[in-house]
């Protein structure tokens, strides 16, 4: 294993907690600061470089036949298209 896979691997989980705590408006220290924007963007610009350095690794064919990496990106993609509608479910106030 060499650098670049591990910040390929660390890029793309990293990518979660951030687009995550910024959706759930929580306080996440990011390369952008403290915001929630700050921290969906940090989120998104960890994914876009996790997969662009994987491309440029080893290519879009061997991303595609990759499971390892595959599933690691279905799951962050899942956590951006699901993460404000898990916020707006588990997040309901029953005292209003």
């Amino acid at each position: 294993m060499n650098i670049i896979d591990f910040i390929i691997g660390f890029t793309l989980v990293n990518a979660i907690p951030h687009f995550v705590m910024g959706i759930w408006k929580r306080r996440m220290l990011s390369a952008f600061g403290f915001g929630n924007l700050q921290n969906i963007l940090y989120g998104l610009l960890n994914f876009i470089i996790s997969v662009s350095l994987y491309i440029y690794q080893y290519g879009l064919e061997h991303l595609l036949s990759n499971g390892m990496y595959l599933g690691g990106a279905f799951l962050v993609i899942m956590y951006f298209l699901t993460s404000r509608v898990l916020f707006n479910v588990f997040n309901k106030n029953p005292n209003k």
